[in-house]
């Protein structure tokens, strides 16, 4: 299920006319994919045969990607809120003076909102990132492919993100706040590219 809905009702609503659910809807449920996988790792590493070291460790694993999962899960519900506020922004009369600059506040306060929903995709899907890094290390060779599917699927989760952050960043007329979330987006680009590709060829390394 991806927010009550079955693959196939998302897709069919993803493939639709409607503007929700779209791209950054489609980025939570990648990036919740991601985790899924490193979940589905520390599962079949704990109470293996010959892990035992890593036990305690893969068992941590599982409680943050499972919280990363259900989190990211639910930004799907998130980024059609915001963005719904944001058209309804723009949907407010414009007569007079007065709705003018009332209508202009709503647009600006949903642009924030269908800015930081984003934003706060983007974070998470790194978090995916980190979270395969560590997989790669101890995780069962048996699935350890599945390790570098889910950090792709957490790298292109972030990208999408990273997209609609920047689709909305250049109407926001709060220059320091639009600075502060790019700057921050940058540097997690800037970490979780060159990681990605880390754990994408330690995977093939290790498939022999």
């Amino acid at each position: 299920m991806i927010d009550d809905r079955t693959t196939t009702q998302f897709l069919d609503e993803l493939a639709s006319g409607n503007a929700t659910p779209g791209g950054g809807s489609a980025a939570a449920v990648m990036g919740a994919m991601g985790a899924a996988l490193v979940s589905m790792v520390a599962n079949l590493t704990i109470g293996k045969k010959g892990y035992e070291a890593v036990d305690g460790e893969m068992r941590q694993l599982l409680a943050e990607s499972e919280a990363l999962r259900t989190r990211l899960a639910g930004m799907v519900a998130e980024d059609i809120a915001a963005f719904d506020s944001l058209m309804a922004g723009y949907k407010l009369p414009k007569d007079t003076d007065e709705q003018k600059a009332a209508r202009s506040t709503a647009i600006q306060a949903g642009l924030k909102a269908a800015t930081e929903a984003p934003l706060s995709c983007a974070r998470a899907a790194a978090s995916g990132v980190r979270l395969a890094a560590r997989a790669v290390e101890h995780g069962n060779l048996n699935v350890i492919s599945d390790v570098g599917v889910g950090v792709l699927a957490s790298w292109a989760a972030l990208r999408s993100a990273a997209l609609n952050v920047n689709i909305n960043a250049p109407q926001i007329k709060d220059r320091a706040y639009v600075d502060r979330a790019v700057t921050e987006l940058q540097a997690l680009l800037s970490e979780c590219g060159p990681l990605s590709e880390n754990v994408h060829q330690r995977v093939k390394a290790k498939l022999g």
